[in-house]
């Protein structure tokens, strides 16, 4: 049981980090080569991985997506998708896809003069699902060598522990308060009808001995 209850938790927390992965925003420092639109079937196991700006999406099996190719200091190819999230999650609020995709355009540049930015995006990139992470705003950079200290997310994990701490605490309080009591108060009953049925049975056996005695 120990071994499974271990696994069940490693589970759940290999989910959790997964969401706040895929969900949460990062910074990538990338040139930014090209700009296409292109028509992208919706499959229904992957539909989850594309963005939901309105209620006509969920009865589409197409649409046509903008995408945004770059490069990274090292050299790899990523290339981003450009979609509004609208009021959906995750709650970016996002509804300047058009602006985007031209702020993109004007960042262009080759590999002999080089224009750096900082792409903040969620979501992950998957070649074998064909699945982008979604660009939330392009932003200039001095350099391939620019870090950003991400404060928004070390902001809600910081609410999320303190939610989690204020219930745990309250938990404990509920629970020394509420229900050790209770569970003491039936190990003591238990313990005294233990008591009663052994002193019962000891009279029993000593009265059996009594008879066959005689």
């Amino acid at each position: 049981m120990g071994y499974i209850k271990w696994v069940f938790r490693g589970v759940v927390l290999v989910l959790v980090l997964g969401f706040f992965h895929y969900t949460l925003a990062q910074h990538d420092v990338v040139r930014i080569v090209n700009t296409y639109e292109e028509r992208q079937e919706l499959n229904d196991w992957t539909r989850v991985f594309w963005s939901k700006p309105d209620s006509q999406s969920a009865n589409l099996t197409n649409r046509d997506v903008q995408f945004i190719q770059a490069v990274r200091p090292n050299g790899d190819a990523i290339v981003y998708r450009n979609e509004d999230t609208g009021w959906s999650w995750p709650p970016y609020f996002k509804f300047d896809t058009a602006n985007l995709y031209t702020e993109a355009n004007d960042a262009v540049s080759s590999k002999d003069a080089p224009e750096w930015v900082a792409i903040r995006h969620y979501g992950w990139r998957n070649e074998f699902l064909s699945i982008f992470p979604n660009a939330v705003s392009i932003k200039p950079v001095t350099g391939p060598d620019a870090s950003f200290v991400p404060w928004w997310n070390i902001s809600i994990f910081v609410v999320l522990f303190a939610i989690f701490w204020a219930i745990r605490v309250r938990w404990i309080r509920f629970r020394e308060a509420r229900i050790d009591p209770v569970l003491e108060d039936v190990g003591d009953s238990l313990a005294d009808a233990g008591d009663g049925i052994a002193a019962q049975r000891g009279r029993l056996r000593r009265w059996f001995g009594g008879q066959k005695n005689k």
